[in-house]
């Protein structure tokens, strides 16, 4: 009886061993996400997790993925997504193809609200990727005032704070601010210090727009670090940038003022997108002032206002987003007038018929305005710049891109191509990063950053969040002419342990979760 129980025993080990695992990727060279060098190893997973890393190429499993010749690196993580309109795209499949497995949500102060409500919506609805979320200073801000040039009375303040903690609590990872961007760009420091000091007390991070990333960048990023300084809080400059030809190699400056700042103990860092042009919307020309409330139509209407109002636009023009040059002004979005989609402000003034002078420009913009606003892409930034925030050792990447899908508007690149840009452009052909410096940067820095413990690095035990590509022909095909065009190169993504993209084609699943900050999964 005894020998009976051992064999059979013997015999449950076996018939275990053979059906282990539910995948298993072998003959891959794994990029770990630490930035250390890669190594030969084989990955097993098991439900949602690696279980095994080591030689399991005799080892049976329901799938196997042989990644001979490919690097299988963490999914990648998107620190600044534009993700408004995942309820229409919950696929994300503009993420997902690019190798994204985890999007942070809510930047430039525009989180969702209600916030915990909201994301209980998406785990109900299913959705592509892993998503976490920030909560937006300029949604609160208007919920409690709306769009006013006032300080908040102390009953308006209580309520804002109350709005961060309530968001903190259902599962936000800190604060954005977009402090260029109505209602945010009337708030003074002291409110910004004080509300996340609420996010900051629950561990939570703070992201920013900067108030300026034009001439104004250096007193911008100033105010970031007194924020982080006087908060306790940890802070990302994010999209970071030099707008406009004056400022051209201005990140020489911020980049000394960062490191500055981390030698005192302060937690400074950054992200960043590999492109030279920037998006957002056309407002981002007319003064803050002239669009306070929702009096600009009014305004335009007296004469004195009006020429006030152009003469501000033609200074941004001039020395901001504008680049000096009507050509740098391009339309991704434009639902009045879609045939403008794709053009530049310099083609609309031909097709009516007007010189192509900044002074006509600035007359367009606030017709623009007018008919409710553009979607615009500003080529207004110098590649030296770029590639410089990108070598700092402190400098993650996020898309900054928006949730995208082929013949929906004239998206800037960056929604289809980030990731892939930057290994096939930037590492690849450039050499600005080695392979395991710009995984890191899009993977173990990312959620170090966000202090998730179980995704970003392939170890036993974490998350299978999975991108397996061939590093000799991973690249952006999106461009600024053409961009609904998906990237090559990424052959397997996998989110939870399941296999979404298989052999570079899209598997119609929803394997995503929603990650809160204060709750385990």
């Amino acid at each position: 009886m005894k020998n009976c129980l051992i064999l059979l025993f013997f015999l449950s080990l076996i018939s275990c061993k053979s059906d282990k695992y539910d995948l298993i990727i072998i003959n891959g060279t794994i990029l770990d996400g630490t930035g250390s060098e890669s190594f030969q190893a084989d990955i097993g997973i098991l439900d949602e997790r690696i279980v095994e890393i080591g030689d399991l190429k005799n080892v049976e499993a329901k799938t196997i993925i042989d990644a001979s010749g490919l690097m299988v690196s963490p999914g990648f993580i998107d620190m600044h997504t534009h993700l408004e309109p995942i309820m229409e795209m919950p696929d994300a499949k503009s993420l997902i193809m690019q190798g994204v497995t985890l999007a942070l949500g809510g930047p430039d102060g525009g989180g969702p609200w209600p916030f915990g409500s909201y994301l209980d919506s998406l785990e109900q609805l299913g959705i592509g990727p892993n998503l976490a979320y920030l909560i937006g200073h300029n949604t609160i801000r208007r919920e409690v005032m709306g769009n006013v040039d006032q300080a908040p009375t102390l009953s308006q303040m209580d309520s804002m704070k109350n709005y961060v903690e309530m968001a903190m609590k259902e599962g936000a990872f800190g604060m954005s601010t977009g402090l260029k961007y109505l209602p945010g760009t009337f708030a003074k420091v002291d409110e910004i210090i004080s509300l996340s000091k609420v996010a900051s007390s629950y561990q939570g991070i703070y992201t920013s727009h900067l108030r300026e990333e034009g001439l104004g960048l250096i007193d911008a990023v100033q105010e970031a670090i007194l924020i982080s300084k006087e908060a306790e809080i940890p802070v990302v400059l994010t999209h970071h940038k030099a707008i406009g030809v004056k400022m051209w190699g201005a990140s020489v400056k911020t980049l000394s003022l960062v490191d500055s700042a981390r030698k005192e103990g302060l937690d400074i860092m950054m992200d960043q997108y590999p492109y030279a042009a920037s998006h957002t919307g056309i407002s981002v020309l007319i003064p803050s002032w002239a669009l306070e409330g929702s009096e600009f139509s009014n305004r335009v209407q007296d004469p004195i206002l009006k020429d006030s109002i152009k003469s501000g636009i033609i200074f941004n023009i001039l020395n901001d987003r504008g680049g000096n040059d009507l050509r740098r002004i391009q339309f991704s979005r434009v639902s009045w007038r879609k045939e403008l989609e794709g053009k530049t402000l310099h083609d609309w003034a031909i097709l009516e018929g007007m010189e192509p002078t900044v002074e006509n420009g600035a007359e367009l913009v606030v017709q623009a305005q007018l008919n409710g606003g553009t979607g615009t892409i500003y080529h207004a930034m110098d590649e030296a710049d770029v590639e410089r925030i990108m070598k700092h050792p402190m400098t993650m990447i996020g898309s900054d891109g928006r949730l995208s899908q082929p013949g929906d508007g004239h998206p800037h690149p960056r929604a289809y191509g980030t990731f892939p840009r930057i290994l096939g452009y930037y590492v690849r052909e450039k050499n600005i990063l080695d392979l395991p410096t710009a995984i890191h940067k899009m993977t173990g820095l990312s959620a170090q950053r966000l202090g998730i413990q179980e995704r970003g690095i392939i170890k036993k035990g974490n998350f299978a969040d999975l991108t397996i590509f061939d590093p000799e022909k991973i690249i952006d095909r999106s461009t600024f002419t053409d961009p609904h065009q998906y990237p090559t190169g990424v052959q397997f993504v996998l989110v939870n342990g399941r296999l979404i993209v298989d052999q570079g084609e899209f598997q119609d699943i929803r394997p995503g979760k929603i990650l809160r900050k204060n709750r385990v999964d």
